[in-house]
Parts: structure tokens; sequence; C-alpha cells
């Protein structure tokens, strides 16, 4: 995951959160709703970014597929 995948996957989760704030859902469907709404904030500014770019934002880099010990090393050399 890059910097911006996780960029936009955090403000799908703020604009979520914000958005159940504001209406108190109570049932399942109402949060379902609000999470929807939630990730298309985040859809569109991924998808203006991109416009912008003519870059793709999503990658195919799989940090879960690098050995933990790996990512260990990783983290005392920085």
């Amino acid at each position: 995951m890059t910097d911006l995948e996780l960029i936009f996957s955090m403000l799908g989760e703020a604009s979520t959160t914000e958005i159940e704030k504001i209406r108190d859902p109570r049932t399942f469907d109402q949060h379902k709703i609000a999470s929807k709404e939630g990730g298309d904030v985040a859809k569109k500014a991924r998808l203006n970014l991109e416009s912008k770019t003519d870059k793709s934002v999503i990658c195919n880099k799989n940090y879960l597929l690098e050995p933990e010990k790996e990512k260990r090393k990783m983290l005392r050399v920085n």
C-alpha cells in the first residue's frame, strides 16, 4: 500500500465518521448508507487526482508479502 492509498483510505474512514456523527444512524442499513457515502467522498477525490496526474493511485504492491523479519530489519535501520 502506498502513501496515497493509505491517505485515501483514511479519508474514506474519516468522512464516514463525520457523516455518522451528524446522522446518528441506529440501524445496520443506516450505517451501511453512511459508509457508502463516506467511501464515495474518497473515491471522488482519488478519481480527481488520477485525472489530473494521468497516473493510478492504486498499485499492486502488497506490504503483507514482505516477510516480517525483513520489515523489522528496515525499522531498525531507520
